[in-house]
């Protein structure tokens, strides 16, 4: 996938939700992995030509498990000129020492979340955007069907009262396999994710059953999207109808 197909899908999922207003201050959740870097290129690119004026940050938020590449992520964000932060945390040490917790994602996630919400508010932010993708949604719907017995997966926008933060997703169009070719084409400086029980969670067994029944019924990744966007699942948000724009000479 070229920066101009990126774009285009960034574009498309800040339209669809209205995810962007003027004077908006956005933090990116950077983990190192190709996702958040891919929306890192993508919100800095949608800036040099979207008409609300926002200004980006970015945070990772430090599990104690080391950060790979942070020279080169942090040598990324200065060339962008994005505001570069660091949140050192012993969650690590809490989960997989203290609480040897058999099941670590929920309160690892919990607390990661925790951490970043609370920077992105120190540092000025009013909304972090979140590197999911279209996969991650499918995933996040197949969780919800096999272990929560309901039809859920997370929205494209999501307002936290309890903060005042605002939740976005602008990747939701591009798919893993669009991601894995801008890395590709891009070189990005990814980093190998530290976490002990990466490969071995609920979410890579729901991965892998997707892509053995995409195997077996070809477009089923598609048909699984298209019945998340319309299954008026409760919390997320009406799309904003779409109108005819004139394309941009700023997409290069």
């Amino acid at each position: 996938m070229k920066l101009q197909q990126l774009l285009s899908y960034t574009r498309r999922g800040v339209d669809d939700y209205n995810m962007i207003d003027d004077g908006d201050v956005i933090a990116i959740g950077i983990s190192g992995g190709k996702d958040s870097l891919t929306l890192l290129y993508a919100l800095h690119g949608l800036k040099r030509f979207y008409p609300k004026k926002f200004e980006l940050k970015a945070i990772t938020v430090d599990l104690g498990l080391g950060i790979q590449k942070l020279d080169e992520i942090t040598a990324l964000c200065k060339s962008m000129d994005v505001e570069y932060h660091i949140v050192k945390t012993e969650i690590g040490d809490i989960v997989f020492n203290e609480r040897k917790e058999t099941n670590p994602c929920s309160l690892c996630a919990k607390m990661r979340k925790g951490a970043l919400n609370d920077k992105a508010l120190e540092i000025g932010c009013n909304k972090i955007a979140y590197a999911h993708h279209r996969d991650d949604i499918i995933e996040t719907m197949m969780l919800s069907l096999i272990f929560e017995g309901r039809f859920y997966s997370f929205s494209p926008k999501t307002y936290l009262d309890k903060t005042g933060l605002t939740l976005i997703r602008p990747l939701m169009y591009a798919s893993e396999y669009d991601i894995k070719g801008f890395q590709n084409k891009t070189n990005l400086p990814v980093a190998k994710n530290p976490c002990p029980v990466d490969g071995r969670t609920k979410r890579q067994y729901v991965k892998d059953l997707i892509d053995n029944l995409n195997r077996e019924f070809p477009g089923i990744r598609e048909r699984f999207f298209r019945a998340v966007l319309d299954g008026n699942i409760q919390g997320w948000p009406t799309p904003i109808p779409r109108q005819p724009r004139t394309k941009s000479r700023d997409i290069k």
